[in-house]
């Protein structure tokens, strides 16, 4: 995944997109590395109740765009619920910071 900048943001992403899969989410690993992410979709919130370690959060609308950023997550937090989201991005922490990633950034992926 990158963003319209073209920075990578992750180049090992998982889809979840069945209900069992964004249930179970990222919980029981212990921890994400760089360049690893979680794609949930549909998705307008998280939360990282039983978590070990923190994590960057992005959600993005149909097109793509972002309309919420949570970097650096912590364990047993959790985000409000984004009306417009279509998914939500979990990214290895500092990923967002690192790369700049905003609201209203275009983050594109292919199969």
């Amino acid at each position: 995944m990158r963003d319209r900048e073209g920075r990578v943001l992750a180049d090992r992403v998982e889809l979840a997109d069945r209900w069992w899969l964004r249930l179970r989410g990222l919980l029981g690993r212990r921890r994400i590395e760089p360049g690893q992410g979680l794609l949930l979709r549909p998705c307008r919130a998280v939360h990282t109740l039983g978590m070990r370690f923190p994590l960057d959060v992005a959600f993005v609308d149909r097109e793509g765009r972002v309309v919420a950023c949570y970097p650096e997550l912590g364990p047993g937090r959790r985000t409000r619920w984004h009306r417009p989201a279509a998914a939500a991005l979990e990214l290895a922490p500092g990923t967002l910071g690192a790369a700049g990633t905003r609201v209203g950034d275009l983050i594109v992926w292919a199969d």
